[in-house]
């Protein structure tokens, strides 16, 4: 059963020390994946690239799974990008909500796709599958990791065309905003590839990389730890074959308390 949404009822069931906040939009792509923009708390501070843990109300107790948090330090909502479960505990409501609804959200951020936890580089990659673009929707369109880094290069793979349309509309979002299209100007590149339909780029990303076309397909040279910098966010098995990969090329696994050349968000939704 979900969560009360608009009533009295609901806000004498906020937990303590937890947001409440309003949605304020929900965009619905597919069956599987939707996005939603919700009221960003007086005071709340966050890092582009980090996840909070958000929920609802479930059976009269608070549910909550981590996302990142999609939207830029400096923006004045927050947005999410979720996968939706069928049977997930928390996704099997919250695919339902609609502006006007509440959700709730712990006070405390974290999270380690930060550009505080990379060595000063070149040339930023930005590895996704699926929702992991969610925190790469923060960190580029965010100034700072343009002015950090002279090239970024978002890869986002999904099964489907279909499920490519938000990464899309990222782009065309930042290209459309007459600031952040000045900040940004050519630096980003924008790689999408599915692995069951036909489409321009096809293949897992981690095939893409280990044969080299995605080096051939952008231009660029190989994985280079002098230059190259890395971010990766997917699936449990994305991530440990994309880390084996960059780890093969010579770069290293950073954290927040020991900045290297690549970092990985192990932070999962259900």
């Amino acid at each position: 059963m979900n969560a009360p949404a608009k009533t009295d009822e609901f806000a004498s069931a906020v937990p303590a020390g937890v947001f409440a906040e309003k949605v304020l939009s929900v965009t619905h792509y597919t069956d599987r994946l939707f996005r939603f923009t919700m009221t960003r708390p007086q005071g709340f501070r966050f890092r582009s690239g980090e996840f909070a843990m958000i929920g609802l109300m479930v059976d009269g107790k608070p549910l909550y799974r981590a996302y990142s948090i999609a939207s830029p330090a400096w923006a004045d909502e927050l947005e999410f990008f979720s996968i939706k479960v069928p049977d997930g505990p928390l996704t099997s409501h919250l695919q339902n909500i609609k502006p006007g609804d509440e959700v709730l959200m712990r006070k405390k951020p974290t999270g380690t796709l930060v550009l505080d936890a990379l060595t000063p580089g070149r040339r930023l990659y930005m590895f996704s599958t699926g929702t992991g673009v969610a925190p790469f929707a923060s960190l580029i369109r965010d100034p700072e990791t343009y002015e950090k880094f002279e090239e970024v290069i978002l890869t986002h793979t999904t099964r489907d065309v279909a499920e490519l349309k938000y990464g899309f509309d990222l782009v065309e979002e930042i290209r459309n905003d007459e600031i952040l299209s000045e900040v940004v100007g050519d630096k980003l590149r924008h790689y999408a590839t599915v692995t069951r339909e036909e489409f321009p780029f096809k293949g897992r990303i981690t095939d893409l990389i280990e044969n080299g076309k995605l080096f051939s397909d952008l231009g660029v040279p190989s994985l280079d730890p002098a230059i190259d910098r890395g971010m990766i966010c997917g699936s449990s098995a994305m991530l440990k074959d994309t880390k084996s990969l960059l780890e093969k090329a010579g770069l290293n696994e950073g954290a927040n308390n020991k900045p290297a050349e690549f970092v990985i968000e192990r932070a999962f939704v259900g």
